[in-house]
């Protein structure tokens, strides 16, 4: 319950010293907050780059396994591909030797028989270009191969030569293709015509003797293509020899296997021991200075508490001995010394009145002059 304030110099000297000591304490609130969050960060930035240090070692010293393992990997992949390398190359040359040995006949039959071809046609004057390609395929044909020589040859003949001159005269019309075709026609054909005259019907049994030769060098032609396909289709490699290259790419990939194994035991062991052991010896190198700044930030936060209830039972004080007199308004300093200045000039003889007077606009006036 309020009483009667009798001495009003010990009233305001104690409301001043209650209001300097709330005052004190806000700013020693308002200095430890500023400390608790400033540790706060410190700790949270600390234990950050701890975390990062540990993620980024452990990442670090994962990646120097795996290269190295790579490594190694990569080197015996590289040996492995080579040795394959040799292995096809040897079973290349094998099936070469393979065909040539097994087609040796046949090559030697075709040789004999174009010779007969070259003797036969000598002894009766043939002409040699009779015994070409191009000339059975145009007057003896027979085969694919031969159909196309001549329609190669019709192509070329009665479409790309009479094309490529009609393009080349300057004004072109079509009357000059025409006269173009004519003139092939009537050249070519001529040609053809002659020749044909003067050798089939002069060595007819010849030259029919040269198609049944040439018909017999196809089909052994057609024959070493057989052979050949036979010897590729070929599943069974024991002929060539490739043991030692199969001996060796099983170990190679053998050593593969295992070094793959031991890259992911490797691995898993660091996940499972060695990535712990690393975090421990990284916190533990920064644990202290982490304790110290949790210890620091715990101080703060009782320091901080401590005066919060303290700048709470002061201003509670002052609102029970000092506010229900004055007011809120007036628990300044400043306001005090003016409230207390008044009643002591004799401008009022009590607070209410005191109040009423340092509101008045002359003592406001009077104030601000």
């Amino acid at each position: 319950m309020a009483q009667s304030i009798t001495d009003y110099g010990a009233f305001f000297d104690e409301a001043k010293k209650a209001v300097q000591e709330l005052e004190e304490l806000k700013q020693r609130e308002k200095m430890l907050t500023d400390l608790e969050k400033q540790l706060e960060n410190s700790l949270k930035a600390k234990q950050k780059s701890v975390a990062d240090t540990i993620a980024q070692t452990v990442k670090k010293r994962s990646d120097e396994i795996s290269k190295s393992y790579d490594s190694e990997i990569g080197k015996a992949q590289d040996r492995l591909k080579k040795v394959r390398g040799k292995r096809e190359k040897a079973k290349t040359q094998g099936e070469k030797e393979r065909i040539a040995e097994e087609t040796q006949s046949l090559i030697r039959e075709n040789e004999e028989l174009k010779g007969q071809i070259k003797t036969m046609f000598r002894a009766n004057h043939v002409p040699g270009y009779c015994a070409s390609n191009l000339y059975y395929s145009l007057y003896f044909t027979k085969g694919i191969g031969e159909m196309a020589t001549m329609l190669a040859a019709l192509l070329i003949v009665f479409l790309a030569l009479p094309c490529g001159i009609y393009f080349l005269i300057p004004n072109r019309q079509t009357l000059y293709l025409v006269g173009i075709y004519v003139a092939v026609i009537l050249i070519f054909g001529g040609i053809y015509v002659k020749i044909g005259n003067s050798t089939r019907m002069k060595y007819m049994d010849v030259l029919k003797e040269g198609r049944g030769i040439r018909n017999r060098i196809r089909a052994n032609k057609k024959q070493m293509k057989v052979i050949t396909r036979s010897i590729r289709k070929d599943k069974n490699e024991t002929v060539y020899n490739l043991q030692k290259f199969d001996d060796e790419i099983a170990q190679i990939e053998q050593d593969l296997a295992q070094a793959e194994r031991k890259k992911k035991e490797a691995l898993n062991t660091f996940e499972t021991v060695t990535k712990t052991i690393i975090s421990d010896e990284i916190m533990g190198n920064n644990r202290p200075e982490i304790d110290q700044i949790e210890s620091d930030l715990a101080k703060t936060a009782a320091d901080l508490k401590e005066t919060q209830n303290a700048a709470m039972n002061k201003a509670l004080y002052i609102t029970d001995h000092f506010e229900i007199y004055a007011g809120k308004d007036f628990m300044t300093k400043e306001r005090l010394e003016a409230l207390e200045e008044i009643i002591t000039s004799g401008k009022a003889s009590n607070i209410s009145e005191a109040i009423v007077v340092f509101k008045s606009k002359d003592y406001q006036t009077g104030a601000k002059e």
